[in-house]
């Protein structure tokens, strides 16, 4: 919710592109798969009536863009374990989610899977102070693939929404993966 009517904003003052990231759904949903293509049509929906305007902004779909896979593998192979593992997100959500295996490789990878992309070719990352470590380890990676390939990614920004923490109705972040209602 934040997150989306900072979207609406930024079209205005950023050249933004918004990512649907199925890819990303398939961390914690990879052992059924069949509501991937519908959920990402219903985001675009969502997205599309809270206000983004695909004349102003690109939306796109994760999976259709190929170089995502490709600039996913180059950041995996320069990011120590260590700075996915201290990823706050990460810790929080394998402590509540307990119904399904999180100990995958995926999982791990999320930062440099899907906000890895975004921020680095936008220069910027929106959303609640949850995102702002994942903007930090975005940092890092661009400056560790600077330093090692020469001057590529900006180093992105943070753009903190204006309510930076909505809790969900149980209390704690509001997330789709957990199993609770309106999240």
């Amino acid at each position: 919710m934040g997150a989306l009517d900072n979207w609406v904003r930024m079209q205005d003052e950023y050249q933004c592109f918004f990512e649907v990231a199925d890819w990303h759904a398939l961390t914690t949903d990879y052992a059924d798969t069949s509501r991937v293509k519908e959920n990402s049509l219903e985001v675009v929906l969502d997205w599309l009536a809270a206000g983004l305007d695909p004349k102003k902004s690109v939306i796109f779909i994760q999976s259709h863009v190929p170089a995502h896979a490709e600039l996913h593998l180059l950041f995996s192979m320069i990011t120590p374990l260590g700075w996915l593992e201290r990823v706050p997100t990460y810790k929080e959500q394998r402590e509540n989610i307990k119904d399904k295996d999180l100990g995958t490789y995926g999982f791990l990878d999320i930062p440099c899977c899907s906000r890895g992309h975004s921020d680095l070719q936008g220069g910027c990352g929106s959303g609640g102070e949850d995102q702002v470590a994942h903007v930090e380890l975005t940092r890092e990676i661009a400056r560790r693939f600077n330093g090692f390939y020469g001057e590529v990614f900006p180093e992105p920004k943070s753009l903190l929404t204006p309510a930076p923490k909505l809790p969900g109705t149980d209390g704690r972040k509001m997330s789709k993966s957990y199993a609770t209602p309106f999240c």
